[in-house]
């Protein structure tokens, strides 16, 4: 990576996640320090009998604690941070010249996957089948996102967009059934509307970056721009769920 502006940028890097790994270890401290024992249950509804028979009553299968598993996601966003910029510093500077991220797209894939798996759990999603399924459709997102870096390194000719729009339409189908539950209930309470709403918009707008990064919009035509705004909306994201998360427990 031979420009001025590219080591000046990569040293700007390396500074911010050192801070955003700072930022994320003491919330988590934090959250674990001030947590009760609130905690959400996990269920399953197995079948009572031959197709189109009522499934049985839910029965409880584990409880998650709300506080660890705060922690747990801003924990994993920390070492995220760390490691690429001590241990794997050179590795993931290489890669972002050649338009890539790998370590972000596997802390994601099971970081904002846990964060959805919350915000459906808090909206009275709790079937164990149910959740499965949200996992998976963000983990696809989130695969899609590293498919789209993969298949359009800087040199290509011809970007193609076909991995980001799949990410969208896996990507939209945790939230659809969030929002059904959201509608269909006779009462939310207000904090878990807000949960949805904020989480929805900043989960956007990570796609919006990445679509910005491809369609070479403004100073999005530099790859570390983008980066650098992923690492922002991680922090802003990842901040704001967990602590409404836990104001919520604390008012459960």
């Amino acid at each position: 990576m031979g420009t001025e502006t590219e080591q000046r940028d990569l040293r700007s890097l390396r500074r911010w996640n050192l801070a955003l790994t700072a930022l994320h270890l003491g919330q988590a401290a934090a959250v674990l320090l001030l947590a009760k024992d609130f905690a959400v249950t996990v269920t399953r509804s197995l079948p009572a009998g031959p197709p189109g028979t009522p499934a049985g009553a839910p029965e409880p299968l584990f409880d998650v604690p709300v506080g660890p598993a705060v922690a747990v996601f801003l924990g994993l966003a920390a070492l995220d941070h760390l490691l690429t910029a001590t241990v794997f510093r050179r590795t993931y500077e290489t890669e972002l010249a050649a338009g890539i991220n790998r370590f972000r797209w596997a802390e994601y894939s099971v970081s904002a996957t846990l964060m959805v798996v919350l915000i459906a759990l808090y909206t009275g999603i709790d079937g164990i089948s149910a959740l499965i399924g949200i996992a998976a459709a963000n983990v696809a997102m989130i695969l899609f996102g590293w498919l789209q870096e993969a298949m359009n390194p800087p040199s290509t000719q011809r970007v193609t967009m076909l991995p980001f729009w799949f990410g969208c339409i896996a990507g939209a189908a945790p939230w659809l059934a969030i929002g059904y539950n959201l509608v269909a209930a006779d009462q939310v309470p207000g904090f878990v509307v807000g949960i949805f709403v904020s989480l929805f918009v900043f989960f956007n707008s990570f796609a919006l970056n990445q679509w910005l990064q491809y369609r070479k919009v403004g100073g999005w035509r530099r790859y570390l721009v983008g980066e650098k705004a992923y690492l922002v909306l991680s922090l802003v994201a990842k901040s704001a769920l967990a602590w409404q998360i836990f104001a919520g427990s604390l008012a459960a």
